[in-house]
Formats: structure tokens, sequence, C-alpha cells
């Protein structure tokens, strides 16, 4: 595995969740991203459930100014939220742009079943638990981006056709926005269940939670690919 920092939550959480993550991160998909074979179908049709499923994760992020406990919980939530909103979504809209869709048009996209799935558990997981509840559903797709990013920024392709998505999260705006999720993950954890958090009683569960979330992303990359 690449080694990312990013914290000590965080890695734990992706070494348990094995091959879950593996299979989130070395998606057929991704590896499409990364040499540029990757059909511009799906791509387009990536791109575009990726807009709606922004749209939840920000709401998501949003929740998490509401359950967090401290003045700087709430500014970095509330800066995540900013950035998702009118930075990642950017890239959507200026992309999409180039098909003849217009940001309306995006906004009222079907969410396909894979979408509806993830972002549903996603933001059930913070209406049912509390902040770090939250936050482990939410930290594969902020870490996974940031790790694919990192990975296939590092061996850029010829004439890449989605160089710009790999700059977006290979970029060093996006890994410094991977270490301060890492460290509100550390900070909420350590307050909420102590520093060692294998040997806290919500391990199992937040374990659980963080490898479903991986496969639920693996889903929407083959939602991409196949449809549906």
């Amino acid at each position: 595995m690449i080694e990312l920092g990013w914290g000590r939550v965080f890695p734990a959480l992706r070494e348990a969740a094995g091959d879950a993550w593996t299979a989130y991160v070395d998606h057929p998909f991704v590896r499409g991203l990364g040499d540029g074979t990757l059909p511009a179908q799906a791509f387009r049709r990536y791109l575009t459930q990726d807009y709606v499923f922004l749209v939840h994760f920000a709401r998501a992020w949003a929740m998490a100014v509401v359950k967090a406990d401290s003045p700087d919980e709430m500014r970095l939530a509330a800066s995540t939220v900013h950035a998702l909103l009118d930075e990642e979504m950017a890239l959507h809209v200026r992309t999409c742009a180039g098909w003849g869709i217009d940001e309306a048009a995006l906004h009222t996209t079907p969410e396909a079943p894979a979408n509806l799935a993830y972002t549903r558990f996603v933001i059930d997981a913070g209406v049912s638990g509390d902040l770090l509840d939250l936050l482990v559903a939410l930290a594969p797709c902020v870490f996974g981006y940031g790790e694919i990013g990192r990975r296939l920024a590092a061996a850029p392709a010829a004439a890449n056709p989605y160089q710009e998505w790999i700059e977006t999260y290979g970029g060093d705006e996006y890994q410094q926005a991977c270490e301060r999720v890492g460290r509100l993950l550390d900070s909420v954890a350590s307050r909420r269940v102590g520093v060692e958090l294998s040997a806290s009683p919500r391990w199992s569960s937040l374990r659980r939670t963080f490898t479903t979330a991986c496969e639920l992303e693996a889903a929407f990359w083959s939602m991409g690919l196949q449809g549906g």
C-alpha cells in the first residue's frame, strides 16, 4: 500500500478494510482514468452522477457542523462544505459545459441506484450516530480520492483526457484537505473513544461503516463503467 499519512485513525481503518479498499482505489475505472483509456461515455456518466453525489456529500458535511463539539470542528466542516460547493463541483460544471450540459441540467440528473445507496448510507450514518460515525462514513471518499489522485499524478500518461481530474485530486490543495480531515478524524476519535481506537467497543461498528462505504465507492465506479 502507498504510504499516505493523514493521521492515525484513517490508516487503521484503511488496513482493516483490506480488499474492499483495494477494490475501490484500484478499480478498472480508476485504471482507465490513469492511462486515459476510460471510455468518454463512462466518464460522462460518472461525472454527471458525481455532481449529484457531491450535493448530498455537502449536506452530510453540513450535518457535521451541527454535530461538532467545538468552533474548530465547525470551521473545518464548514470549509469543506465551501470547497465542495464552490471548488470541486466547479470542475464538474466546467467539464460538463463542454458537453452542452449546464448546471441546471446537472442538478436535475436522475440519481442512479448506486448513487442513492451510497449517499443515503452516509447521511443515515450521520443522522443515527455522532460526529465520529459520520466522519468514518465520509472518510473513504475524502481519502480514497486523495490516494488515487496522488498515485495517478505521480505517473502521468501522455495526452491523458482526464489529466485535469487527476490534477484536482493529486494537487496540493486537495492533498492538504486530506491532511486537515485526517487531523479532525483523529481529534474526534480521541475525544469519543480514546487513543486506542481498535480497543474501543465501537471499533467493530466503525470498521464496518468504513468498509461498507468503500464497497459503495467501488459500486459507484462500476456504475460509471456499466450504467445502472
